[in-house]
């Protein structure tokens, strides 16, 4: 048998290994509903639409912005540079190379300026926008609303307080995948006036604090239209913040490679005009829920 045929025979083997392992998770169904999302806002050739009303997203998409066009000018110099060096050094008569290197003081103080603006870059904008982000939570006089994320294969939860503001107590053992998937405990009346939805929801105009984790694996808690970002990570409770200018239906997708669903893993986020058109939703799914849990009981 020549090697050829033995390497060909070999690949056919592992492909078929690798079928035969993959099949079952191949299978595998996603637990999310197939949601139709309607999406707001014209998705053009260049960044998302911004809905977003906080000032750090404003620096974000500024850094951005500027990285861009730095790289553009570097970029083209470094182009033009390029193609010089190839007429001026082209090989022909009379001319002879030199091996010994060329000392240019202009490139080196390039060079030293670019590593100027990269710094002033880290020191003046990125790390004072990433302090924002992570350090600078609304704070209680600004009363802003409240909302556990929870992630899981293949599906957003979003868990909401009731009118007393308190979230009820979630444990494992309460988990129930058709009647209670966020394991909140049924006797702690703290919970009683909450609310489970596979849905983001909440007003245009008031800061919203997201505690992020997930039941699983590894996750990413992605908004682009808010300039959102954040890995859902088992055992960890992460908060972030925003707030929107504009209200419309957006996305709430996963932005970390999470299983073979990974793909439907989203959910619908609804940003609603007044504080009395979310109280209104926040009724009728409250009841909705209920009765839906009463057919299930």
């Amino acid at each position: 048998m020549s090697g050829a045929v033995l390497a060909r025979g070999l690949l056919v083997a592992a492909v078929v290994a690798v079928l035969g392992i993959a099949s079952p998770a191949l299978a595998q169904d996603a637990k999310a509903a197939d949601i139709s999302v309607e999406i707001d806002g014209d998705y053009g050739p260049h960044m998302p639409p911004a809905v977003y009303a906080h000032d750090y997203a404003r620096k974000g998409d500024l850094l951005i912005e500027i990285l861009h066009y730095f790289m553009l000018l570097l970029f083209g110099g470094w182009g033009i540079f390029f193609v010089y060096c190839l007429f001026r050094f082209r090989q022909r008569p009379g001319h002879q190379a030199h091996s010994a290197p060329v000392k240019a003081s202009v490139s080196k103080w390039l060079e030293i300026g670019v590593a100027v603006f990269e710094g002033a870059l880290l020191i003046g904008l990125s790390i004072p926008v990433w302090a924002e982000v992570k350090n600078q939570l609304p704070t209680e006089e600004e009363n802003p609303m409240r909302v556990r994320v929870v992630a899981e294969q293949f599906a957003w939860n979003f868990h909401y307080s009731g009118p007393d503001g308190i979230f009820g107590k979630a444990a494992p053992q309460h988990i129930d995948m058709a009647t209670n998937v966020l394991g909140i405990d049924p006797d702690d009346p703290n919970g009683q006036d909450d609310l489970t939805s596979g849905e983001l929801h909440f007003p245009v105009g008031r800061k919203v604090i997201a505690e992020i984790t997930s039941k699983d694996v590894i996750h990413s808690f992605s908004v682009q239209v808010l300039r959102v970002k954040q890995d859902a990570i088992p055992g960890m409770r992460i908060p972030v913040w925003f707030e929107a200018a504009k209200a419309g239906n957006y996305e709430v997708a996963c932005a970390q490679l999470c299983g073979n669903n990974h793909y439907s893993m989203k959910a619908l986020m609804a940003i609603h005009e007044t504080q009395a058109e979310f109280d209104s939703w926040f009724e009728t799914a409250y009841e909705e829920a209920n009765a839906e849990f009463e057919e299930l009981d």
